[in-house]
């Protein structure tokens, strides 16, 4: 954890604050559960300080767009080995678009941002995320990605596993019904005609999962500070994250 000490009043000056985090180049971790809003902050935050967004969550779900694109996931299961061998011959990176302010995801020089927010994709990720074989390969380019630090990167296993001597770590939660309304207006504003019933369910099914699979679950970590935005702005997110870096 950083410290900053203030001498001249007792309210943090927000922007002295941000100029003294670029110089000192801290590596920022949010985790939370699905759709909490981890992205949108983290992108947010990461504008702020001028540091590099790193979404850890379009990763694995650029593997899951991966997988369905050549046929690896079905109701049988996932093949791992086939799908290994198609990431290893893969290119995943994300290139800095001016227009709208944010990296977005390519896959093998695709832009698939928007392909990678399907519920197709929602619907398997968690499954494809827990896969050990999968989970390795990514958290070492993560690792890579973050050397330099200067990085918010946010997912579900930052602060515990990729980065857990991360300088800050953000926990973020919400309660089931507002995060799948937040999912549901998403879609409906994409012109995807998915169920809310259908939204809080793929919710559900993806916190049990990402609980309680074996390698790296979503949880917690000891030092981590938790954000429950269930009542809160993006904007309010954003400033706490920023101060918490002062206590």
């Amino acid at each position: 954890m950083v410290t900053v000490y203030f001498y001249t009043s007792s309210k943090i000056d927000t922007n002295l604050l941000i100029q003294i985090l670029k110089l000192m180049k801290i590596i920022i971790a949010i985790d939370g559960y699905s759709s909490t809003g981890k992205s949108t902050t983290a992108k947010a935050v990461a504008k702020a300080l001028g540091y590099v967004y790193i979404d850890t969550g379009a990763m694995y779900r650029a593997v899951t767009y991966l997988a369905l694109e050549k046929g690896y996931a079905s109701t049988s299961g996932i093949e791992v080995k086939p799908l290994m061998k198609a990431l290893r011959q893969s290119e995943i990176k994300f290139v800095y678009n001016p227009e709208v302010g944010f990296a977005e995801l390519y896959l093998n020089g695709k832009n698939i941002e928007n392909d990678i927010r399907s519920i197709d994709v929602a619907n398997w990720v968690s499954e494809i995320a827990k896969q050990p074989e999968i989970r390795t390969y990514l958290v070492n380019l993560q690792r890579k990605m973050g050397e330099q630090k200067g990085v918010v990167m946010d997912g579900r296993d930052i602060g515990t596993v990729v980065f857990p001597n991360a300088e800050l770590k953000i926990f973020m939660t919400a309660s089931e019904q507002v995060r799948a309304e937040r999912r549901y207006n998403e879609l409906k504003s994409k012109g995807d005609n998915t169920s809310f019933a259908e939204v809080l369910a793929n919710i559900q099914h993806r916190d049990h999962i990402d609980t309680t699979r074996k390698e790296s679950p979503l949880k917690k970590a000891d030092d981590a500070i938790v954000i429950d935005n269930t009542h809160l702005t993006i904007d309010q997110q954003v400033q706490e994250i920023l101060s918490l870096v002062n206590k």
